[in-house]
């Protein structure tokens, strides 16, 4: 797929949220990523032994206080070539997009990894 096609499908995910969730974004980016960087996974100890799809960067949304301003954004970052990866059409990439936005964007609003597991996401 071509990147410009996967990064609809990113902007598509985003877009159908919630409202209620969109409101709530705010200084926070999405980029899309061929690959996550090696020194990335070396520290997360994936390396050889796991995939990473995407990534959130930042101070969860519930964990900002009074404090919080004049501070770069968060970021997410979809990684396409592992995400095509494991998927065996468009319609299950777009799916998988769909998931992994999800999922990062619930680490945005503070839900560990546990917790989105656990609601499937």
């Amino acid at each position: 797929m071509e990147k410009i096609e996967f990064e609809k499908l990113v902007v598509e995910a985003l877009n159908d949220m919630p409202e209620e969730f969109q409101r709530n974004l705010e200084n926070i980016i999405v980029v899309v990523e061929d690959e996550p960087p090696i020194e990335l996974l070396d520290q997360m100890g994936l390396r050889g032994s796991g995939t990473l799809l995407g990534l959130y960067q930042g101070v969860p949304l519930n964990r900002r206080g009074r404090g919080y301003s004049n501070i770069l954004p968060d970021k997410i970052s979809i990684y396409k070539r592992p995400i095509e990866s494991i998927c065996y059409s468009e319609e299950e990439i777009k799916e998988k997009v769909r998931k992994v936005v999800m999922h990062e964007i619930g680490h945005y609003f503070g839900l560990s990894e546990q917790t989105l597991r656990k609601i499937g996401s």
